[in-house]
């Protein structure tokens, strides 16, 4: 995590990474992807996004992992790597540039990044590329709440 930083500089990063995440939108869902327009999907996106403003070291990169590890393995890769660079929050203290965690398969394994109150951005294998959703259409398998700020 961050050294701690003025209220008004956490506004700017989290205004910056909100407007990052939605020059991804529309990038096609691509396992291990990391290319914006070619392909990406839901950890690398995170990782891309946040490294734009220094929250994730530029040198970070959990690749090569299988599409399916979160079916197979006990080990939370995903969430591990969230707790690296994050602090749990509530859900009701979201805020822009937050990240809400979902649970598919044996456990948190889906991540989106906060827009606001209603929407998220994210990489999403079903909607084929990255878009940005009401947060309630995948709220039934929301798992945790983590801030980067």
């Amino acid at each position: 995590m961050n050294a701690v930083l003025k209220p008004l500089d956490v506004a700017e990063r989290r205004a910056r990474i909100v407007a990052e995440a939605k020059t991804w939108i529309g990038t096609p869902y691509v396992s291990c992807g990391d290319v914006k327009g070619a392909g990406v999907d839901c950890a690398m996106l995170l990782i891309r996004v946040y490294q734009t403003d220094g929250t994730v070291d530029p040198d970070y990169d959990p690749r090569p992992y299988s599409m399916q590890w979160f079916l197979h393995r006990g080990n939370a890769l995903y969430l591990n790597g969230i707790i690296k660079h994050c602090h749990q929050i509530m859900e009701g203290e979201l805020q822009p540039a937050d990240i809400a965690m979902y649970n598919f398969g044996r456990h948190a394994a889906h991540g989106a990044i906060v827009v606001d109150g209603e929407y998220i951005i994210h990489a999403y294998r079903p909607g084929g590329v990255v878009q940005m959703v009401e947060r309630r259409s995948i709220a039934h398998a929301l798992h945790s709440c983590w801030s980067p700020y």
